[in-house]
């Protein structure tokens, strides 16, 4: 296996990135086109990509990667929703491999389920909900659970009481504005210091991220900014990312003194109904069990959360850290907890 950063990548290597993840059904996710790898090295993080190549010098993988220290990660973290080798469905690939140029361990946290040679390294599993949207809206009704249909039409009321109270809605499903786009990360940031979830964007290359695919608009792959106005005021918007037929539910936020209209599906009602215009069939929501992602939801995958390492005191304080995690989702000293979750895991790197 060698390892090569992004930029450095020559057209063979970017021909069998596309080839491997079109022969791959599990690779659909945009996280998995080079585009997202691309964007993520120009904003600043550079991107290490680990080329693996059989015997006759066909390449049989890739998967990249950021390097702190002796430590990799996948691309995009901790941002990326989906992670997981570039390889062709059926395919081995070897986790040890990676742990080669002075590379100690390889931690993921939404590993793509079903790469066996994961196993021995995965420490829990999580479903990662989608929404089915081909056919929009009808074809959406005819999947969805009675609680996905019941809020799909108070989304429908409530955007009529919008238009009464606020003014005329206006729903934008794929808009070029940076200025937008600040407003959605500012609701974000805010969203975050009120929950007490770590802030994102408080990297200055995050943003940068955003921008740099906002204005990607390839035909298979892009940056998709969604917005919903009654009157003059934003009451919801989205940031995601699409390659192909899939976008991926990203950076969703609404307005909180608008929450009592439950802008969040007022705005996903619409782009359900926008899908078929867009070419989208599905709309990953990402890990996690949030009441609305399980309310919307018309399926799930999973993801798988470990590292790959050949040292047992490396393993030890990831399953510490995990433990800490899973013991301090409902506590009120969640924010320092996790914060001493982040401190374990440094010294694992």
């Amino acid at each position: 296996m060698r390892w090569l950063t992004f930029d450095a990548l020559g057209q063979r290597e970017l021909d069998a990135w596309h080839r491997l993840r079109a022969g791959n059904p599990a690779l659909d996710s945009p996280y998995f086109h080079p585009g997202f790898a691309a964007a993520v090295h120009e904003s600043g993080r550079t991107v290490h990509v680990a080329v693996d190549e059989d015997g006759s010098g066909e390449i049989r993988a890739l998967l990249p990667g950021h390097r702190e220290g002796s430590t990799l990660r996948p691309v995009g973290w901790p941002g990326a929703d989906f992670q997981g080798p570039i390889v062709q469905a059926g395919e081995s690939f070897s986790p040890l491999g990676l742990l080669s140029g002075g590379v100690r361990s390889f931690e993921f946290d939404h590993l793509v389920d079903g790469v066996g040679e994961f196993e021995p390294w995965i420490q829990s599993r999580r479903v990662s909900p989608y929404v089915d949207v081909s056919g929009g809206l009808d074809g959406y009704l005819a999947r969805a659970t009675k609680s996905g249909r019941d809020n799909m039409s108070q989304a429908r009321r409530r955007t009529a009481k919008a238009e009464r109270e606020l003014g005329p809605v206006k729903f934008q499903v794929d808009v070029v504005d940076e200025d937008l786009l600040r407003q959605l990360v500012e609701l974000k940031r805010d969203q975050y210091r009120a929950t007490g979830a770590r802030d994102f964007f408080a990297e200055p290359d995050r943003l940068d991220l955003l921008r740099r695919l906002l204005h990607t608009r390839g035909r298979d792959f892009g940056g998709i900014l969604s917005t919903l106005h009654a009157g003059e005021n934003l009451i919801a918007a989205h940031f995601g990312i699409r390659a192909d037929s899939v976008l991926h539910w990203w950076f969703p936020v609404y307005a909180p003194e608008h929450s009592k209209l439950a802008p969040g599906w007022m705005l996903l009602r619409e782009l359900t109904i926008a899908a078929p215009s867009l070419g989208i069939d599905r709309i990953d929501l990402g890990r996690g069990d949030d009441e609305y992602k399980r309310r919307a939801k018309t399926g799930d995958s999973t993801v798988c959360q470990g590292i790959v390492t050949r040292s047992s005191s490396r393993l030890a304080l990831r399953k510490l850290g995990d433990a800490v995690v899973a013991g301090a989702k409902n506590s009120p000293l969640a924010p320092g907890l996790r914060r001493v979750v982040r401190g374990l895991r440094n010294l694992g790197r």
